[in-house]
């Protein structure tokens, strides 16, 4: 199966969600498949949501119990390595923190393994980029393809501080990505 995304409003990955949602993923069974990622603290919520007059389900990873400290990168490459997750979501998960643990690594000047993923490396997002690629492989997408991204503009405050839009992890991984900026000044894309 195909699978393409409009970009017109960014791309996150609870919006990744929400679409795998609304073509047929069954939140139960996400939520099942999630349990083979050894986290713990949240819970998916699903919602039927009107954007305008355009109707979306809304999937949000509510946390029940934050995190102390950032996650770095080697424990997120030890959390999907012991995970009971299919293998093709688990190499595809340490591809995808691979980039951005790459990216974050060039915004920060720093190498990839010394990372500490603060916005990124958060429950939520794990939850996100896995879940979207157990999405992909539970509904057997083979392949997908993207309208130009609109990343937003403005400023978003973070962990860092205050940033521009897009922020300059989201920077990195767009080389080489037809992307725009329209609307609101608001960060319309995320890493994740």
């Amino acid at each position: 199966m195909h699978l393409h995304f409009d970009c017109f409003s960014g791309i996150s990955g609870d919006m990744i969600l929400g679409a795998l949602v609304d073509i047929g993923l069954s939140p139960t069974q996400l939520r099942k498949e999630l349990q083979a990622l050894p986290i713990s603290g949240y819970r998916l919520q699903t919602k039927k949501v009107n954007c305008g007059p355009i109707r979306a389900t809304k999937v949000d990873v509510k946390i029940q119990k934050a995190r102390d400290k950032p996650l770095t990168w080697p424990q997120i490459q030890r959390l999907i390595t012991r995970s009971t997750l299919p293998s093709w979501v688990k190499t595809n998960a340490m591809a995808v923190f691979t980039k951005l643990a790459e990216a974050e690594g060039k915004v920060h000047g720093q190498e990839s393994a010394k990372i500490h993923f603060h916005e990124v490396g958060v429950i939520d997002s794990l939850v996100d980029v896995i879940g979207g690629l157990l999405g992909f492989h539970l509904l057997n997408i083979e392949t997908f393809s993207s309208t130009p991204v609109n990343v937003g503009s403005g400023i978003v405050k973070g962990m860092h501080g205050i940033l521009p839009v897009p922020a300059p992890a989201v920077a990195e991984l767009a080389k080489g990505i037809p992307i725009f900026s329209r609307g609101p000044e608001i960060e319309l894309t995320t890493p994740t």
